[in-house]
């Protein structure tokens, strides 16, 4: 990490205000051009067909009833594909990824390995005729045995999913341990020791449900091959150039025959970065020579495009007396779906990382099963991880009389302080996060009746830097355009806008901020990791400082003086004039350079390519009050408070809405949310209906609490802000339900079923049916 002091205080003139959003309008008036939105002339429509089996060899696969239907233009197979031209590619998370792994995702070759896998795909004149073809058909398969549960699937004798495998690679590389699973050590100090030194160690068993992103737009790509063989692609996407990259590698092709425009996106939290429908829909333009629309319905969403890992895990967990950390053990099982790649190291890293603990062991596996390919989910890991740690901490907490934020404080990470991976931890306010908690009015507020409990749980997540590009350019009136690759998810064309106005010293009012194609910027990663605001603003901000360093140039020779002589007042009042350091007096304004520009050497434009690595880490904490109905088991969340540190704030309410929709996607996952697969290995809630979120009827105002601890590792101390609020709310849920009712949840979700067998054992009953 780099630890260069690159923060520069200033009075900020844009960061910390909340200007109105522009494309707000165009969203809620229907304006904005999401993926559905692309009509062109001539256009198919493809439906896929896919498997009703977990687990199954395909034996043949016969087109003919389908090719029959009238309307109906082409149908495609994995055996239509080319050899890929690269198996493994490098990742910009880390290690390497499996481009057979993606490719087979999109279509089966030889076997399915999960309800929904793809093996066919049809193109017809309408979507109605393309679902009926696709319905025609006919696929013979052999049924294999499947695994839907990580502990049956790291036994001994197991059924094999892939009899060779890369190692999935999320973060950090595992290493092969078993037919079914890769595995990631991390360990420091004496284990054993530490837990002999022990006065009281807790130890529980684990196990969190598969869940889904729940983007409320489904999958969506238009594909158009032209003669010369050049491929143009509309999709809803998190990454244009990720799109770019794996259809190149699955489709044979060129990378600058490929151009990838990222359609506004209607929700993706980390799993719109892949492709599912884009290869299916190029092949079948490419075969009928007309563009290809291709979008999933809700059902298709649910089955086959990627949830985030159910897990099974043990904790043990020892401290002092007096509360001090002494040693962790922790056996984690991560759900990686279909093929490798699951959440097992950033879900590792962050179980522990905000305390500083002297022994700890971390056993991970990244675990296949017959489920689909597991996709982040904001914070991946992390969220899982968290509730089974916090939940024991919590437990240890009671068990030394302690006060449950005095033992966190008491253990809590600071700045300086190594991590089990070696990397010393940047500035970032740990403490007075949890002291702020403690001082909040919701914390000693009375609780007001029975079954009712309050719960706390801290967090943790690292961000992410990676690469960006951007591209600023002067125009003549002063105005500026800013353009980044980095597609826009939570309102980044604002914030991006922000900062390269406080950067050049201008009114945000004059930055205009788009998002470009693949062929009109350099390349950036995926929108994903807490990246963007930071990454992407730091590109900005460098070539903001290029663009002043040309403009001072440009007032140098308009005053036939030394460029060393003229300073520029943006750099430290954040107001762009330019001043000769020789005579005070004579001064030029941000537009009148750019209005002489075509007399001094024509247009002044830059672009910068950034990769920065003083990524700030992410903390947050919650309190929630619920009140749980004995009778029923069910939950009620009362009140709810989320603190977060998130650097500097560029747009409060931008912050405020990102925190808020975390918690609430956490308490969803907390109380309602999982996958139910029948005793066939088919999901049996694949809808909206049967799969729960919670709805604004389900939940109070979540509060919010932002705290400003600059990261140095940004010019304007901004650290990343979209993850780490889903982190914490299941832990703080269970920790209140324990206070309301007495009894700890080791499960996600806490459904009322799960709360009231827990509440029936606690009193001795039997259950008199089975709660499901």
């Amino acid at each position: 990490m780099n630890m260069e002091p690159e923060y520069k205080p200033r009075k900020w003139r844009v960061l910390g205000t909340t200007p109105a959003r522009r494309d707000g309008i165009d969203k809620v008036t229907g304006q904005a051009k999401f993926g559905d939105d692309v009509h062109l002339p001539d256009m198919l429509h493809g439906k896929v067909v896919r498997s009703p089996h977990p687990h199954a060899r395909i034996k043949s696969i016969d087109i003919s009833k389908a090719m029959a239907v009238p309307g109906v233009k082409a149908v495609i197979t994995g055996a239509d594909f080319p050899p890929l031209n690269q198996a493994v590619v490098a990742a910009g998370e880390g290690g390497s990824v499996s481009m057979q792994d993606i490719a087979d995702n999109c279509i089966a070759k030889h076997t399915v390995f999960y309800d929904g896998h793809a093996v066919a795909a049809v193109a017809a004149d309408n979507p109605h005729v393309a679902e009926e073809a696709a319905a025609l058909v006919e696929v013979e398969y052999e049924i294999l045995p499947f695994l839907q549960d990580v502990r049956e699937a790291v036994k001994d004798g197991a059924v094999v999913l892939h009899e060779d495998f890369v190692p999935g690679a999320f973060l950090f590389p595992t290493q092969k341990a078993l037919p079914n699973a890769g595995r990631l050590q991390l360990a420091v100090g004496d284990v054993e020791q530490g837990f002999k030194d022990a006065d009281i160690v807790v130890e529980r068993e684990y196990t969190t449900a598969t869940v889904h992103q729940g983007y409320i737009e489904s999958h969506i790509t238009t594909c158009r091959w032209d003669s010369e063989d050049h491929l143009t692609v509309w999709t809803t996407t998190q990454g244009a150039f990720a799109i770019r990259d794996f259809l190149a590698s699955i489709l044979n092709m060129q990378l600058s025959n490929i151009r990838v425009i990222p359609m506004e996106i209607g929700g993706g939290f980390g799993g719109k970065d892949v492709v599912y429908l884009d290869p299916l829909a190029a092949l079948l333009a490419k075969k009928t020579g007309r563009p290809v629309k291709m979008a999933m319905s809700r059902a298709e969403v649910l089955k086959a495009t990627g949830p985030s890992s159910g897990i099974y895990a043990k904790v043990k967990i020892g401290c002092k007396k007096d509360g001090t950390l002494m040693a962790a053990d922790l056996y984690l099982l991560f759900e990686a779906g279909a093929y490798p790649g699951g959440p097992i190291a950033p879900g590792a890293l962050c179980a522990l990382t905000r305390y500083q603990i002297p022994n700890v062991v971390i056993d991970g596996y990244d675990v296949m099963v017959n489920k689909p390919k597991i996709k982040p989910y904001r914070a991946p890991g992390a969220t899982q991880s968290n509730f089974i740690v916090e939940t024991v901490i919590d437990e240890l907490a009671e068990k030394c009389g302690m006060d449950p934020i005095d033992f966190r404080l008491k253990n809590a990470t600071v700045a300086g302080d190594v991590l089990i991976v070696g990397m010393p931890v940047p500035p970032i306010g740990t403490v007075e996060m949890l002291q702020a908690v403690k001082k909040h009015p919701h914390y000693t507020a009375p609780l007001g009746g029975p079954n009712r409990g309050r719960g706390v749980s801290y967090a943790f997540w690292f961000g992410a830097g990676l690469t960006s590009s951007c591209e600023l350019h002067i125009n003549a009136d002063g105005t500026v355009n800013l353009a980044t690759g980095s597609a826009d998810l939570s309102g980044t064309r604002m914030t991006l806008a922000m900062q390269a106005a406080e950067a050049l010293g201008v009114p945000l009012g004059d930055i205009s901020s788009s998002v470009s194609d693949t062929d009109s910027i350099g390349y950036t990663f995926q929108s994903v990791g807490s990246r963007t605001t930071f990454a992407t603003g730091y590109a900005i901000i460098k070539a903001a400082e290029i663009i002043l360093d040309r403009m001072k140039q440009r007032v140098a020779m308009i005053w036939e003086t030394d460029v060393a002589n003229v300073d520029c007042t943006a750099e430290v009042a954040g107001i762009a004039d330019f001043v000769d350091r020789n005579d005070p007096h004579r001064r030029m304004h941000f537009k009148e350079v750019a209005a002489r520009m075509d007399e001094t050497g024509g247009p002044i434009s830059a672009d910068f390519t950034a990769n920065p690595h003083g990524v700030g880490f992410q903390i947050a904490a919650n309190i929630c009050d619920v009140e749980v109905d004995p009778e029923t088991g069910k939950v009620q969340i009362l009140r709810f408070t989320a603190f977060q540190d998130v650097g500097k704030a560029v747009h409060p309410d931008y912050v405020a809405g990102q925190m808020q929709g975390g918690v609430v996607q956490g308490l969803g996952w907390a109380l309602n949310e999982e996958y139910w697969y029948n005793k066939e290995g088919r999901l049996a809630n694949a809808s909206l209906l049967d799969y729960r979120m919670p709805t604004s009827l389900d939940l109070p105002m979540i509060d919010t609490v932002i705290l400003e601890t600059p990261n140095p590792g940004h010019p304007f101390g901004i650290r990343g802000a979209g993850e780490v609020p889903i982190v914490p709310p299941p832990a703080a849920v269970a920790n209140a339900i324990k206070n309301a009712v007495g009894v700890r949840m080791n499960q996600l979700p806490m459904s009322p079923g799960a709360v009231l067998e827990a509440i029936w054992a606690k009193e001795g009953k039997p259950a008199s049916v089975k709660v499901a």
